[in-house]
């Protein structure tokens, strides 16, 4: 299935400016060549980017690679839970809840390449292994409906987002 085989109702308004960055091609492949993408960008980093901040109160670029990695993984487990028929309302998060408690500032760039790498396999695998029709799934998250498929490209589109917002508002 290709992003523009996506239906509007298998997820939230709110993820359309996600969805909007990313090519019209099958998830599985966008993954695999954000996850090169977005790894060669980080080995271009030097420790000490990792404090930036472009902004006063605004996260510096290891807070937001601990949430892109965050949002990655919930959204994985979103994708799974639906996907298996689990019916449960899963519920949202507060990612600015989840970056003072993370601990990201005290953390290597290598531990962020490490823990990406890792995390965006897990979902290429897990996505790989859905079936056409589990990947259809409606489910509930954050009170609206998602589908396992619409997880994965909200995923890829967030990880894209916050790529082009390192380049413009970071100058990285």
């Amino acid at each position: 299935m290709k992003l523009s085989d996506l239906n509007t109702s298998e997820y939230n308004a709110f993820y359309q400016p996600y969805i909007d960055k990313l090519p019209d091609d099958h998830l599985v492949p966008i993954l695999k060549d954000q996850k090169v993408e977005f790894i060669n960008f980080l080995n271009g980093l030097k420790e000490e980017d990792l404090k930036l901040s472009y902004a006063e109160g605004k996260w510096n670029v290891a807070q937001v690679l601990q949430h892109i990695i965050d949002t990655e993984r919930i959204f994985q487990y979103r994708a799974l839970t639906i996907a298996r028929g689990d019916v449960t309302p899963l519920p949202g998060f507060d990612h600015d809840a989840y970056v003072p408690v993370s601990k990201a500032h005290r953390r290597s760039l290598n531990s962020f390449i490490k823990e990406f790498k890792l995390v965006r396999e897990a979902g290429i695998a897990l996505f790989e292994s859905f079936e056409e029709e589990m990947s259809g799934k409606l489910g509930e998250a954050s009170k609206s409906q998602l589908s396992p498929r619409a997880a994965g490209f909200i995923s890829a589109g967030h990880q894209k987002h916050h790529l082009l917002l390192f380049k413009s508002h970071y100058g990285l």
